[in-house]
């Protein structure tokens, strides 16, 4: 039943854009309903999508073909996104899947950021329901709508570092600078963290993997770390700064199904975007207000989550309770509850 539903669900946002509205919003209904599913959450999928559905535009069409010999002059053209997701669904459905994402995940790595990780985020709830063995193709239609949509948005983070130090990922996210001026778009944010001070050396001193596991264990407490620093730091920008912790999940979900030797340069390209979106907009200090009292467990967070209904409390939500599943600690839940009544 749970996978037929995820199909439906799928089959229903697949004629739509990956964003919306002037203000190119991004379109997060593959994600969320995802999670609904893989929770439990089943019967508030169509429910959901009905009132999220009508606000997203149509996928724009394909207007001139991207190739095995043309990709690299359309990375990053948001433009071309109708060609991207033609190109890669072809890829999907002629090709195994995992080669496929063996292919183009090194290849995409380095624009992380695109649509703000939305891009990265969307392929690993995808490969998530990939690795349950649901093949179905509505499922690898999906994964050729993430990558397409990471291709077309394909962003770099200017000044990014491999991580090269000693520092436990809680240490660094401590110490990483800040912004003086915390405003404009995230593109023009980016663009002047190169210029801060201390901002390249203290990305490079989050510590080095040893090999392949280190490089996963590291990236599981770069997740931990800002998942639970959203509860004290995440007023500053609620909405932008869930993706501190949903994209390093989305890039732990996606690695079982990665070469190991991958393994660490998704590390490194998940502290980039982590570190870059707490730099642009995380305050320097600690919020002064009362964190919320959480008394229930997992399922009461989740389906408070659910209730709530925005998509972003549902992913961060999501990816807390992976945390708290992972470490035991409560402060995960705290966090997202926090997000709950942070975010409108």
């Amino acid at each position: 039943m749970e996978t037929e539903l995820l199909s439906e669900a799928y089959q229903r946002l697949h004629g739509a854009g990956p964003e919306w509205g002037e203000n190119t919003l991004t379109n997060h209904g593959p994600m969320a309903v995802e999670v609904l599913v893989r929770r439990g959450h089943v019967g508030e999928v169509h429910g959901w999508l009905d009132r999220y559905i009508g606000r997203l535009d149509d996928l724009p069409a394909s207007t001139e073909a991207v190739g095995d010999r043309n990709w690299r002059q359309a990375l990053g053209d948001e433009r071309r996104i109708g060609d991207w997701t033609a190109y890669l669904t072809r890829q999907v459905t002629e090709r195994p899947w995992r080669d496929v994402l063996a292919t183009w995940w090194p290849r995409l790595l380095p624009g992380i950021v695109a649509g703000t990780t939305h891009g990265v985020i969307r392929v690993g709830h995808a490969v998530r329901t990939l690795l349950t063995g649901d093949t179905s193709r509505p499922v690898l239609v999906e994964l050729a709508h993430g990558l397409a949509f990471w291709a077309a948005r394909f962003r770099a983070v200017p000044g990014a570092q491999s991580p090269a130090g000693r520092l436990p990922a809680n240490a660094v996210l401590a110490m990483l600078p800040r912004l003086d001026r915390q405003a404009g778009t995230v593109a023009e944010r980016l663009a002047r963290l190169p210029e801060v001070p201390g901002w390249t050396s203290t990305v490079a001193a989050l510590r080095a993997p040893s090999d392949p596991d280190d490089a996963r264990a590291i990236l599981s407490d770069l997740t931990t770390a800002a998942t639970l620093r959203y509860a004290t730091h995440g007023h500053a920008n609620p909405v932008l700064l869930v993706h501190t912790a949903t994209a390093p999940n989305a890039v732990l979900h996606v690695l079982p199904a990665l070469p190991r030797e991958l393994w660490s340069a998704s590390l490194a390209a998940a502290w980039s975007a982590t570190a870059a979106v707490l730099s642009a907009y995380a305050p320097g200090t600690a919020t002064p207000d009362r964190l919320p009292v959480v008394t229930g467990d997992d399922a009461d967070v989740l389906a408070r989550a659910v209730a709530h209904g925005d998509e972003h409390v549902i992913k961060f939500a999501d990816t807390a309770v992976d945390v708290y599943h992972r470490t035991g600690d409560r402060a995960a839940l705290v966090a997202a509850v926090r997000a709950a009544e942070l975010i409108g």
